[in-house]
Protein backbone atom coordinates (compact mmCIF):
# COMPACT_ATOMS: atom_id res chain seq x y z
CA UNK A 1 0.00 0.00 0.00
CA UNK A 2 1.39 3.38 -0.94
CA UNK A 3 1.92 6.20 1.50
CA UNK A 4 -0.64 8.34 -0.35
CA UNK A 5 -3.24 5.57 -0.22
CA UNK A 6 -2.87 5.24 3.56
CA UNK A 7 -3.52 8.96 4.01
CA UNK A 8 -6.47 8.83 1.66
CA UNK A 9 -8.04 5.95 3.57
CA UNK A 10 -7.48 7.70 6.92
CA UNK A 11 -9.06 10.87 5.54
CA UNK A 12 -12.06 8.99 4.14
CA UNK A 13 -12.52 7.13 7.41
CA UNK A 14 -12.46 10.41 9.36
CA UNK A 15 -14.80 12.23 6.96
CA UNK A 16 -17.28 9.36 6.81
CA UNK A 17 -17.54 8.93 10.57
CA UNK A 18 -20.74 10.18 12.21
CA UNK A 19 -20.42 13.12 14.56
CA UNK A 20 -20.11 12.15 18.20
CA UNK A 21 -20.51 14.20 21.33
CA UNK A 22 -17.30 14.80 23.26
CA UNK A 23 -17.29 14.80 27.05
CA UNK A 24 -14.82 17.70 27.14
CA UNK A 25 -17.17 19.83 25.01
CA UNK A 26 -20.09 18.95 27.27
CA UNK A 27 -18.15 19.89 30.39
CA UNK A 28 -17.14 23.24 28.87
CA UNK A 29 -20.69 23.92 27.65
CA UNK A 30 -22.10 23.08 31.08
CA UNK A 31 -19.58 25.28 32.86
CA UNK A 32 -20.22 28.17 30.48
CA UNK A 33 -23.98 27.90 30.93
CA UNK A 34 -23.56 27.69 34.73
CA UNK A 35 -21.36 30.80 34.77
CA UNK A 36 -23.79 32.68 32.53
CA UNK A 37 -26.67 31.97 34.91
CA UNK A 38 -24.52 32.87 37.90
CA UNK A 39 -23.56 36.19 36.29
CA UNK A 40 -27.22 36.90 35.51
CA UNK A 41 -28.19 36.25 39.13
CA UNK A 42 -25.39 38.54 40.37
CA UNK A 43 -26.60 41.23 37.94
CA UNK A 44 -30.12 40.95 39.34
CA UNK A 45 -28.80 41.16 42.91
CA UNK A 46 -26.85 44.35 42.07
CA UNK A 47 -30.06 45.89 40.71
CA UNK A 48 -31.79 44.99 43.98
CA UNK A 49 -34.07 42.37 42.44
CA UNK A 50 -34.87 39.20 44.37
CA UNK A 51 -33.10 36.02 43.26
CA UNK A 52 -34.66 32.71 44.25
CA UNK A 53 -33.10 29.25 44.02
CA UNK A 54 -30.03 30.64 42.31
CA UNK A 55 -27.86 27.53 42.71
CA UNK A 56 -30.60 25.26 41.35
CA UNK A 57 -31.08 27.56 38.37
CA UNK A 58 -27.34 27.65 37.71
CA UNK A 59 -27.09 23.86 37.80
CA UNK A 60 -30.15 23.52 35.55
CA UNK A 61 -28.63 25.99 33.11
CA UNK A 62 -25.39 24.00 33.13
CA UNK A 63 -27.23 20.75 32.40
CA UNK A 64 -29.20 22.44 29.62
CA UNK A 65 -25.89 23.57 28.10
CA UNK A 66 -24.60 19.99 28.20
CA UNK A 67 -27.76 18.68 26.54
CA UNK A 68 -27.65 21.37 23.86
CA UNK A 69 -24.00 20.68 23.08
CA UNK A 70 -24.69 16.94 22.77
CA UNK A 71 -27.67 17.56 20.49
CA UNK A 72 -25.69 19.88 18.22
CA UNK A 73 -22.67 17.58 18.01
CA UNK A 74 -24.68 14.46 17.23
CA UNK A 75 -27.80 15.47 15.31
CA UNK A 76 -27.04 19.00 14.20
CA UNK A 77 -23.69 18.44 12.50
CA UNK A 78 -24.91 15.30 10.70
CA UNK A 79 -27.90 17.25 9.39
CA UNK A 80 -25.61 20.10 8.32
CA UNK A 81 -23.34 17.65 6.48
CA UNK A 82 -26.35 16.14 4.70
CA UNK A 83 -27.58 19.59 3.70
CA UNK A 84 -24.17 20.62 2.36
CA UNK A 85 -23.78 17.35 0.44
CA UNK A 86 -27.22 17.81 -1.14
CA UNK A 87 -26.35 21.37 -2.15
CA UNK A 88 -23.06 20.23 -3.72
CA UNK A 89 -24.88 17.50 -5.69
CA UNK A 90 -27.38 20.07 -6.95
CA UNK A 91 -24.58 22.41 -8.04
CA UNK A 92 -22.81 19.57 -9.83
CA UNK A 93 -26.03 18.51 -11.58
CA UNK A 94 -26.72 22.09 -12.68
CA UNK A 95 -23.16 22.49 -13.94
CA UNK A 96 -23.38 19.21 -15.88
CA UNK A 97 -26.69 20.24 -17.48
CA UNK A 98 -25.28 23.64 -18.42
CA UNK A 99 -22.13 22.12 -19.92
CA UNK A 100 -24.15 19.55 -21.86
CA UNK A 101 -26.46 22.24 -23.21
CA UNK A 102 -23.50 24.41 -24.14
CA UNK A 103 -21.88 21.49 -25.98
CA UNK A 104 -25.00 20.63 -27.97
CA UNK A 105 -25.95 24.25 -28.70
CA UNK A 106 -22.51 25.13 -30.05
Amino acid sequence: MTHHREHEEAYNQYQGAPHQAKLSHQVIAGAAAYEAMKAYNEHREKKGEAVNHSTAKEIAAGLAGVALDRLIETKGLDALDNFNNKREREKLREHTVNETNRYFNS
